[in-house]
């Protein structure tokens, strides 16, 4: 189980996260979502012992997480935003020199390399060189890579960047197989139908605070889980209905360009938070 509390990041008199205060189960696949500049990546950050918190702690298994607490960070691994492989080394290579960091027997690091890459799809890449893959295979590798030392615990900071729409469902696939053998995963991520895809639970946070937390299911029916969306020249207006009559009885009164949908969880950030993750383009009302 991990800890948050009151957890906090200063930069000057800049405050990143504010007294953030979350618990997450063993085993729980957990998203954090927000608009840009929420916290996310600062949060993720303090979860790898990257940054340091300024206020608060991180209690992993009820012990506190710190950089010198090798025992608890070894259950951790985390997959960044940036490619961080060197670009002339092999898949196998990549591999090899993250086994040999952590000073794991050459045995060892033959069998896990051969086991992961096969799981994840790329064994039969093992020979091409990282510059040569697909940004969705180089993806793959950076997650195999981060279980080569099996961790507990994997902190996912927007793994789809950049994959096509195929290649995030492949993603998504291998995400699902890890969480099944009950590895903890925490996700970053601007696409909030990945979010409602794989979340057992998501944390929404502005401006540095806990807005609100749920499962996605939850979040969607408590806005209502029918949406009614008038396009006009100039907006898009949408109003949420818990039953479908409802939302029938508004289509046959109204006039106009009128869509019956099902609620997402992008229309309850939207709602909550204002605004898309990317930027303020349309509002809803």
């Amino acid at each position: 189980m991990i800890e948050l509390k009151n957890l906090t990041k200063k930069f000057d008199n800049f405050t990143a996260v504010d007294h953030l205060n979350l618990t997450i189960e063993t085993g729980e696949f957990f998203g954090l979502l927000g608009p840009n500049g929420a916290g996310k990546t600062t949060t993720i950050s303090m979860l790898s012992t990257v940054l340091l918190p300024t206020e608060g702690e991180i209690l992993i298994d009820g012990n506190a997480l710190s950089r010198k607490a090798s025992a608890q960070k070894r259950k951790l691994s985390v997959v960044t935003q940036e490619y961080s492989m060197r670009q002339d080394m092999t898949v196998e290579e990549v591999m090899e020199y993250q086994g040999r960091l952590y000073f794991m027997p050459r045995k060892e690091i033959r069998q896990k390399t051969e086991e992961l890459l096969e799981f994840a799809g790329l064994l039969q890449f093992r020979k091409r060189t990282v510059r040569y893959l697909s940004g969705g295979m180089k993806r793959k590798l950076m997650i195999c890579r981060s279980l080569m030392i099996e961790p507990e615990i994997l902190l996912l900071d927007e793994p789809t960047a950049g994959m096509d729409a195929l290649a995030r469902r492949q993603m998504w696939n291998l995400l699902r197989k890890l969480n099944n053998e009950n590895l903890t995963i925490i996700l970053t991520t601007h696409f909030i139908d990945e979010a409602q895809a794989l979340c057992d639970r998501v944390a929404l946070i502005s401006d540095g605070k806990l807005d609100v937390i749920d499962t996605p299911k939850n979040l969607i029916q408590k806005l209502g889980a029918f949406a009614v969306d008038k396009t006009s020249e100039e907006t898009l207006q949408t109003r949420y209905f818990h039953t479908k009559e409802e939302a029938i009885q508004v289509l046959s009164e109204e006039e106009g360009d009128l869509a019956l949908r099902n609620t997402t969880l992008e229309d309850v950030f939207i709602d909550r938070v204002g605004r898309s993750l990317d930027a303020p383009k349309m509002r809803r009302k």
